[in-house]
């Protein structure tokens, strides 16, 4: 039996019941393929769900204002993926909703790259282009034995080209659904299990006992620390301030306490001091309390951040920076802030 046909076999007794996978629809497809970038779909699916019941269609995402699709957003992480979806989503409705019918002219919106192309393409047009993915990748490098790292340039290209070269053509939809779910379900990162796996015995990696060593990928970037310091400034009236993050950068348009960011850890509530006063030198501190006794870790793609928050109370908000907004701080859970923030407020019950 051909590689893909096993696929394909296996698929239609394995494959998960999911919303997408019941409609041909370029928005729903488009939606999840753009959600699911970078992320489980244990983890997407929720917000799939939530997408689709706030924007039916769309035209209700392109006419949403940004800082709704970025709460709606808020803990998938990679936020450009939402604001280049808005983006879109004005393209399409402006064009009466309909989308490109083929690979080449979806490549062409932004936020859409060759995988995601690939399979709105297959799934909705029937066109037969294959799709890879982190999940294919894994699935051809050790079936075939390929160790050429999955991101390099050449990688990137040969693994196109295998990838095309065992699409079933005359049904491009399933077989990409196929394998794709193959990697995810049966081809595992870790711990895969061989012995029940219908492609097994032309399996170059089982073979040759390579199946932890494959697939090969360059290594990262390296991660940068940063400690970042949010000031939590909280006033007589219950408020406290917000600003949003217009800058280039991870969470950028989210809405944050004031940050001071450096290079070394602040642990003492006098370099506090000093960074206040050299912002508002005329403000009145009543109080300033570290919220948690350790710093916060979150680890982001390239970042590795360490997380304090300072609990500061003050009689008002006079003589700070128009670009801070006052917000009662019951409502600060309204706008979409960063995932550390929000899991911040959620476990030191901020809002009681």
């Amino acid at each position: 039996m051909k590689f893909s046909q096993q696929i394909i076999f296996w698929y239609r007794e394995n494959a998960r019941d999911l919303p997408w996978r019941k409609t041909k629809e370029p928005y729903n497809i488009w939606l999840s393929e753009i959600m699911l970038q970078q992320t489980r779909v244990a983890q997407g699916l929720p917000y799939y769900k939530k997408f689709i019941k706030n924007f039916p269609t769309v035209f209700e995402l392109a006419q949403a204002k940004e800082d709704k699709v970025l709460k709606l957003w808020q803990g998938l992480g990679y936020y450009s993926r939402a604001r280049n979806l808005h983006f879109t989503a004005k393209q399409i409705a402006e064009n009466g909703g309909r989308f490109p019918d083929n690979y080449l002219d979806l490549k062409k919106l932004k936020g859409v790259g060759d995988y995601t192309a690939s399979a709105i393409a297959s799934f909705c047009y029937g066109e037969p282009v294959a799709v890879v993915d982190g999940n294919v990748y894994r699935v051809l490098s050790r079936y075939f034995g390929i160790d050429i790292p999955i991101n390099s340039t050449e990688g990137i290209k040969i693994f196109k080209q295998k990838a095309e070269g065992q699409l079933d053509k005359a049904q491009p939809a399933i077989y990409n659904q196929a394998i794709m779910e193959f990697g995810a379900r049966q081809c595992t990162p870790k711990n895969p299990d061989c012995q029940v796996c219908p492609l097994v015995k032309d399996c170059k990696a089982f073979q040759l006992d390579k199946i932890t060593e494959l697939p090969v990928k360059l290594k990262k970037t390296k991660v940068l620390e940063k400690h970042f310091n949010f000031l939590i400034f909280k006033n007589q009236h219950e408020e406290v301030l917000l600003e949003k993050r217009e800058q280039k950068g991870i969470w950028r348009n989210l809405f944050q306490f004031p940050l001071y960011e450096s290079e070394q850890q602040i642990f003492h509530e006098s370099d506090i001091k000093e960074y206040m006063r050299q912002q508002n030198p005329k403000l009145l501190v009543k109080s300033i309390e570290l919220q948690h006794e350790k710093p916060i870790k979150h680890v982001l793609s390239h970042r590795k951040l360490w997380v304090n928050f300072w609990k500061i109370e003050v009689d008002d908000f006079k003589g700070f920076s128009q670009k801070f907004i006052p917000v009662k701080y019951k409502r600060v859970n309204d706008f979409a802030v960063p995932i550390v923030i929000h899991k911040f407020l959620e476990t030191y019950n901020f809002y009681s």
